[in-house]
């Protein structure tokens, strides 16, 4: 069974239904600057609380409700997945929800042309107006969360780090490489051959001074 959820209005993201009326087929956009709610986040990005959000909903009045129909372009700030070197972006998120009159909580066989009741299964959540209000909160929360990057890039090609000491190969440059370290258990070995090549190179150097003599 999905959840039925009336959320209470929390201010900036809570839209006033009287305008639109309840006359199906009736429309309104609205076009607004808000903060954005805290705790929209995953591990390495996050959507800053408090940080402008440029949010344009249509409300659609339907026999049932009201459907809301939205597009938001949300700044993000995070650190890269590659590099971990801290970065700002930003997403553009679409959503579309259904908000059902209250009286309308237990009879909503009815469907119309814009909205599917098994998608409104499907998504396990069925929003309700509190009264004339809407609050989006929820429904943009939800949109945003989907939008986030697991593994978020400060650039599409950024090369990551150096497995060898760490440092960004991005700054580093394309000459960066580390010579191969020796196995510790030949290192007496090698030092024993680089002496003997080293005597035998004293001792060349002395016979060409006999020949030259």
């Amino acid at each position: 069974m999905p959840s039925t959820r009336t959320h209470a209005p929390r201010g900036a993201l809570v839209f006033d239904m009287r305008q639109l009326g309840r006359q199906a087929g009736s429309a309104l956009t609205q076009t607004r600057t808000v903060p954005a709610p805290d705790d929209l986040r995953l591990e390495l990005i996050e959507v800053p609380a408090g940080a402008d959000i440029a949010l344009e909903v249509r409300f659609e009045a339907v026999s049932e409700g009201v459907l809301a129909t939205g597009t938001a372009t949300v700044p993000l700030a995070g650190e890269c997945a590659r590099c971990l070197a801290p970065f700002t972006s930003s997403v553009t998120v679409g959503f579309q929800e259904l908000y059902l009159y209250a009286e309308g909580r237990h009879d909503r066989h009815e469907k119309h042309d814009k909205y599917d009741e098994q998608e409104e299964q499907d998504a396990g959540e069925i929003y309700h107006l509190d009264g004339d209000l809407l609050d989006l909160e929820p429904a943009f929360r939800d949109a945003v969360v989907l939008a986030l990057p697991m593994s978020p890039l400060c650039r599409e090609d950024c090369p990551g780090l150096c497995a060898e000491c760490g440092v960004p190969l991005a700054d580093a440059g394309p000459g960066h490489r580390h010579d191969a370290a020796v196995d510790p258990r030949w290192a007496a070995l090698q030092q024993l051959s680089e002496q003997g090549n080293d005597k035998h190179q004293d001792r060349r150097a002395g016979a060409i001074d006999l020949q030259e003599g």
